[in-house]
Formats: structure tokens, sequence, C-alpha cells
């Protein structure tokens, strides 16, 4: 099983700018799509971006396009979210997944436990 852990959540004013960062064990980091999810208490868990596993094609959710970027490193074992313009409405736990195969950013299978992000208005 792949641990993930992400960092660099926190409270930011709207308009401001964070980026998150998640950290996998394991070796076959660079052979899976990584991605990221957003849950607030009252809505399900939604997808926010995702990366394919050679960083050459992204896909994101409509609410964020223009804003968020996913990048990889894959020599760190990392993939970032830098969150721009952010809005109240972004505000969420942010969650960490990796994909079931290199190309295909549609289906995910290990989770990790969120970083908090708070905008405030």
């Amino acid at each position: 099983q792949v641990q993930l852990a992400e960092s660099g959540g926190g409270l930011v004013q709207a308009g401001g700018s964070l980026r998150l960062s998640c950290a996998a064990l394991g070796r076959t980091f660079s052979n899976y799509v990584m991605g990221w999810f957003r849950r607030t208490p009252e809505k399900e868990r939604t997808f926010v971006a995702g990366i394919t596993s050679d960083g050459g094609t992204t896909r994101y959710a409509d609410s964020v396009k223009g804003r968020f970027t996913i990048s990889r490193d894959n020599a760190k074992n990392t993939v970032y979210l830098q969150m721009n313009s952010l809005k109240p409405e972004d505000t969420a736990v942010y969650y960490c997944a990796r994909g079931t195969s290199p190309s295909t950013i549609n289906a995910f299978d290990s989770w990790g436990q969120g970083t908090q992000v708070t905008v405030s208005s």
C-alpha cells in the first residue's frame, strides 16, 4: 500500500495563494497518475485536479481552471497543487490521491489524510 502525506494547507485571505505538497512513500510513484480532491463538511469529496505519470497531461475541475496548477516531481516522489486567486468557496480539506494507471485520470485507489485550506473573505 502507498502512503500519501499532504502538507501546505493553512489560512489565507481571498485572492491569495497557497501551494500544497503531497509526499508519497513507495518506489512506484512515477508509474501512476496523481490527483487532488477536496471535501467540505456539507459535500462529498470531489475531484480538483489530476496529472499523468510523466506530467504530460493534466485535468482540472471547471471550478478551478485558470487558478490552480497541478505538477509533479517524480525524483522527489512529490505532487503539488499551486492554488492562486483563492476564493472562500475553495475552503475545504484537500486530499492527495494515487490513480490506478499511468495515463487515465479518472480512477484513484489510495488517499492521504488531508490538509485543511481555509480562505477568509
